[in-house]
């Protein structure tokens, strides 16, 4: 289907030094305004908005201010220069990528007339505003992944750039002290250095950049991201400075757009910032507290994204001044715990909370499903900001996460046994054969293969499966688990692999071909987690036609619809099984009534397994729900204190 987009593109644009004096404007002389006091030069755009549609397979461009007379693009040029009231010289700037540049400039001999009548007949919700787009986060796939924050930052952008947008994305750059990481192979070091002043001195730091797949991925450089483990921590526990690590990520990430000519050409000022998770909640109150004030990103805006609410960036109150934030910004940032959280009758209990200040400036607030933007308003999911979180309901949004279908895909992935489709599922018949000969279990094609992925912990219940395994292992199944976490539960699959050598298997540790090999191969999924923001595992298992078993949380909630065997006139309807409440016998009564319904019900069975793989999870579709996000934050004027 044909669509109109409204494209704001820098078609052409130069830069015009001159001696302007800044001297008037010294009290605005401080660390971190890089672009904005370099080299005493102001910059200059000639600008255009061009609208651009398809007709009958050519490209028509038409600038949104030209006038009856202009026939042709390259005659139409618009002179921006903006003057922030502040006295800086700057110019919010729309550009998108170097190949959407050179399509924009295709030009077709169309009269006017027929443009005009091509415009007014398409529908005007079909016409999509892009936007300059960053992503601030401690870790991006592929480049740094703990879990499913790293996915959505490493595959969302890629989602929102080919919808037209320019994106960036701003990260560490991670280094274990070992010869440059191959994933990072491509990313060439960018000349613009910056100064950061926080933690009670000045801290300059270094921008890597590789421009892929539509997407400006920027990386942030520092000593402090140098050193073995994992983003957060190594063996021994989290690491000590992280506080200092992500703060310098916060203010690098808010001087990126200013300072970095990536593809030519800086983001401007006119950006929508999406923030994810505590580690980049100091971005909203950066933009209030520090740009704002003197006229910059004024006409910016600030998402936060909540992929996990248990982890908010907690330190004590006395660390506030490591933030390089003006000291009336205090109660932003302020957090008292209650009295029975303390450590001692005397404890104060002050504290700052970085993910609280973001929840409290943000534009808009976005959870990685619906389901867990309820449960977080809730004392429950709310881990001490449920109020907080229920006072600001009405920017609270709830968008499923996508999945990567170049990944996961079983009709080309390379990491399983035999291909298949929704259309032809006898590659799964052989995927399952392959998986119970390479973990040692009989080769039994009719009978049930149950799954699990995931972190060996408390809250991926992984106490409710072990304590109902011996219970289930009196029926006709056999079981699958791959994980690490806890050496408890490490031990525990250990034991249980050697008194059921025959129904158990445990792989401990994480293993990428081993995870698609499981997904593939077992006929269950089971996802009894205490909690779930969104969960992936269960997407991916329905895309595999791996029916899912979870309990009903979260995103579990969300995305697993109940199986009912009479809807549809007796064809059924759903996807798996979510049980609830979380205890054994649930657990237990769930796996038993899919197990039934695989071994009495095939043609059941085959209904569940395909419309888990007709189900729609793709990017693309998270994507346009995030693009009305954006439209509803730019409706109100930023946050101002």
């Amino acid at each position: 289907m044909e669509a109109s987009q409204t494209l704001s593109s820098r078609i052409i644009a130069v830069k015009l030094t001159e001696n302007t004096s800044l001297q008037s404007f010294s009290a605005i002389h401080q660390v971190g305004f890089s672009s904005l006091l370099s080299r005493n030069k102001m910059i200059q755009s000639f600008c255009v908005e061009t609208k651009y549609c398809t007709n009958g397979g050519n490209l028509i461009c038409r600038s949104s201010s030209s006038s009856a007379q202009d026939k042709e693009l390259d005659k139409v040029i618009l002179m921006g220069t903006e003057i922030d009231r502040s006295g800086f010289h700057l110019i919010p700037h729309s550009e998108i990528s170097d190949e959407r540049i050179m399509e924009t400039q295709q030009i077709v001999p169309n009269g006017e007339d027929e443009i005009s009548e091509d415009i007014e007949s398409r529908d005007k919700a079909s016409i999509r505003t892009t936007h300059n787009v960053v992503f601030v986060t401690a870790e991006a796939a592929p480049y740094s992944k703990t879990g499913g924050l790293g996915d959505v930052c490493g595959s969302l952008p890629i989602a929102l750039a080919a919808r037209g947008h320019r994106v960036m994305v701003v990260s560490p750059r991670y280094s274990d002290g070992s010869p440059l990481d191959k994933k990072l192979a491509n990313a060439v070091e960018i000349e613009n250095r910056i100064k950061i002043f926080c933690f009670g001195g000045v801290h300059e730091v270094g921008f890597f950049h590789e421009y892929r797949a539509g997407v400006d991925w920027v990386f942030v450089d520092h000593p402090s991201y140098h050193r073995p483990g994992t983003p957060y921590g190594d063996t021994f526990g989290a690491f000590g400075d992280n506080q200092f690590r992500f703060t310098l990520l916060c203010h690098a990430a808010c001087e990126a757009p200013l300072v970095l000519p990536l593809g030519g050409f800086t983001y401007g000022e006119k950006c929508l910032f999406l923030a994810n998770d505590w580690h980049a909640g100091l971005v909203p109150v950066l933009l209030a507290a520090k740009y704002r004030p003197h006229g910059v990103y004024k006409d910016a805006r600030s998402i936060i994204v909540i992929h996990n609410l248990a982890h908010q960036g907690v330190e004590s109150a006395a660390t506030y001044k490591n933030f390089g934030l003006p000291l009336e910004w205090y109660k932003a940032l302020e957090w008292v715990f209650p009295t029975w959280a303390r450590t001692h009758a005397l404890d104060p209990g002050e504290a700052v909370n970085i993910l609280k200040s973001a929840i409290v400036t943000a534009d808009r607030i976005v959870t990685v499903s619906q389901g867990y933007s309820w449960e977080i308003t809730t004392p429950e999911g709310g881990y001490g900001l449920h109020d907080l979180l229920s006072n600001r309901k009405a920017v609270l949004t709830g968008i499923t996460n996508g999945v990567d279908v170049d990944e996961w895909d079983p009709s080309s992935d390379e990491h399983i046994a035999s291909p298949y489709s929704v259309h032809d599922l006898s590659g799964k018949f052989q995927c399952k054969i392959a998986l119970q000969k390479e973990v040692g279990l009989p080769i039994r094609p009719d009978c049930p293969l149950i799954g699990f992925i995931g972190r060996l912990d408390f809250q991926k219940g992984v106490d409710i499966i072990l304590s109902s395994v011996p219970d289930l292992m009196q029926d006709d199944v056999q079981f699958v688990m791959l994980g690490s976490g806890e050496k408890q539960y490490e031990d525990w699959m250990r034991n249980l692999e050697s008194n059921y050598k025959d129904k158990f298997r445990g792989w401990v540790g994480f293993n990428v071909p081993v995870s698609h090999k499981i997904t593939a191969g077992c006929d269950i999924l089971l996802m009894p987690s205490r909690f779930e923001p969104c969960g992936l595992n269960q997407l991916y298992a329905m895309k595999y036609g791996t029916v899912p078993v979870v309990h009903n949380t979260g995103g579990l909630r969300d995305t697993v619809k109940n199986f009912n065997p009479y809807a549809n006139e007796g064809s059924g309807e759903g996807t798996g099984w979510a049980f609830s409440p979380l205890s054994n016998e649930n657990l237990l009564g769930a796996l038993r009534m899919a197990v039934g319904t695989y071994t009495e019900h095939k043609s059941s069975w085959e209904g569940l397994m395909k419309r888990g793989m007709e189900r729609d999870s793709s990017w693309d579709n998270a994507a346009t729900q995030y693009e009305q996000v954006f439209d509803w934050a730019l409706l109100d004027p930023p946050y101002a204190a």
